[in-house]
């Protein structure tokens, strides 16, 4: 594929929105870089109380560091914190507190932009109009038209919005029909039909019908079968442990991932509320691989609002909240990234 060049601040921003799926509100935003090469993408909430600066500023080095090559990075700052005439710009303390950080790990900050509710502006640059451009003209932008052109959208906000259910009571009973075959069979029987099952889903290019649905729900309500399904996503020939945890040597396919997703969310209009949550874990795993942190915890806190008790959903939510990082992520030839850009 092609690589793009980021050229202007407007390209940075709708690269940041691409990137992320959304608009960042009161957020930090880093981009590593090798050279004029693209590295990683986070964002993180800034920190809401004084006198967090450095410990603050250590968690970030901490997760930007994971991209080992890394040598410099671009930020920006989203706030509706207003920028007052003489007066150091908002989270100055934050950012002055990571230039030192980073400067220890051998990381420069190479540009930074101050993101506010309708124009934004160079960070170290003084509050004026003249430096000041409207937000809207990242629609403009390049990059932006290259997204939108490859089908990428950029939501107004991370929340998540589910589609809706109904007839609980014939999808919860269909099912629980598949659930009385499954415990029928032999566990290795059992686990073999559903990665078949699963299998020509994720090779199909269409959605299954009803009943597939149904099975498939059915399936991942036995732990040990719901792991293997898994850990089948990525396309991977490796141990199944390694695959959960992103440690493979090989690259996933990330494509294949992005479909499971899709499938799963049509799986989910299939469900009843009582058999919800371990496909809501699974997406919730899918989002943590893409390093889409903040989605991943969305969508395993909807699974424990069906579910209290559904353990992998608790442990992951656990997980990602410890600042654990997805091994993929770590390495730019395996990382989740949508396009190649300069």
């Amino acid at each position: 594929m092609e690589k793009l060049t980021i050229k202007t601040p407007p390209d940075v921003l709708s690269f940041i929105g691409h990137t992320l799926g959304f608009w960042p509100k009161e957020s930090l935003v880093c981009i590593t870089l090798n050279e004029n090469s693209i590295g990683a993408t986070l964002r993180i909430d800034l920190p809401r109380l004084p006198g967090q600066e450095l410990p603050y500023a250590r968690t970030v080095a901490h997760y930007l560091t994971s991209d080992t090559t890394a040598t410099s990075l671009l930020f920006a700052v989203y706030t509706s914190e207003p920028c007052q005439p003489g007066q150091p710009k908002p989270h100055a303390a934050t950012i002055a507190a990571l230039t030192g950080v980073l400067s220890e790990q051998g990381i420069t900050i190479r540009d930074g932009l101050f993101v506010g509710d309708d124009t934004f502006s160079p960070y170290d640059g003084e509050p004026g109009h003249e430096l000041a451009l409207p937000v809207s003209s990242t629609q403009t932008s390049a990059i932006n038209a290259e997204f939108i052109y490859r089908g990428s959208t950029v939501q107004p906000t991370n929340r998540i919005t589910l589609p809706t259910t109904n007839e609980s009571a014939i999808k919860a009973a269909a099912v629980e029909r598949h659930m009385d075959t499954i415990q029928a069979l032999p566990t290795t029987t059992a686990t073999s039909r559903a990665r078949e099952l699963w299998a020509g889903m994720l090779d199909s290019v269409s959605f299954p019908s009803d009943d597939d649905c149904h099975a498939l729900v059915a399936n991942l309500q036995f732990p040990a079968i719901r792991d293997r399904l898994i850990a089948d996503i990525p396309g991977l020939d490796e141990p199944m442990k390694r695959i959960l945890f992103a440690q493979t040597e090989g690259a996933p396919k990330w494509s294949r991932i992005e479909w499971a997703q899709q499938l799963l969310l049509h799986a989910y209009t299939r469900t009843s509320p009582q058999h919800q949550a371990p496909v809501l874990t699974t997406i919730g795993y899918i989002n943590w691989w893409e390093g889409r942190g903040s989605k991943a915890h969305q969508f395993l806190q909807l699974a424990l609002d069906t579910d209290p008790t559904y353990r992998l959903a608790r442990l992951s939510d656990q997980m990602i909240a410890s600042g654990l990082v997805a091994g993929w992520n770590m390495n730019k030839n395996t990382a989740y990234k949508a396009l190649p850009f300069e």
